[in-house]
């Protein structure tokens, strides 16, 4: 069973492939997404690592959490799941007749 991770504090100059090659220092990585900005392509330094087993996942935590990456200490933790969206004033857009 897989397990997903949030990586975050990240450079805007860490890369996909810096952080797959890192992170298979704890086990085999099956995905790594980079958020990035849509307008500018930018990262926003955060992003998702999937490792092929929570045993795996688990080490990464432990190995790379606070771990300096390009000047920044990584946080590394379980992904949460994601959540729906709403909006807090209420507004969900216009009614519909």
């Amino acid at each position: 069973m897989s397990a997903k991770l949030f990586i975050g504090n990240l450079s805007h100059d860490t890369t996909s492939d810096e952080l797959t090659s890192l992170f298979s220092g704890a086990g085999v990585v099956e995905s790594c997404q980079l958020i990035t900005d849509r307008e500018t392509g930018r990262s926003k330094g955060f992003g998702f690592i999937e490792m092929n087993s929570i045993e795996a996942a688990d080490a990464a935590k432990e190995k790379f959490n606070g771990q300096d990456l390009h000047g920044r200490a990584l946080k590394v933790d379980d992904a949460k799941p994601r959540a729906e969206y709403s909006n807090p004033a209420g507004y969900n857009g216009p009614r519909r007749s």
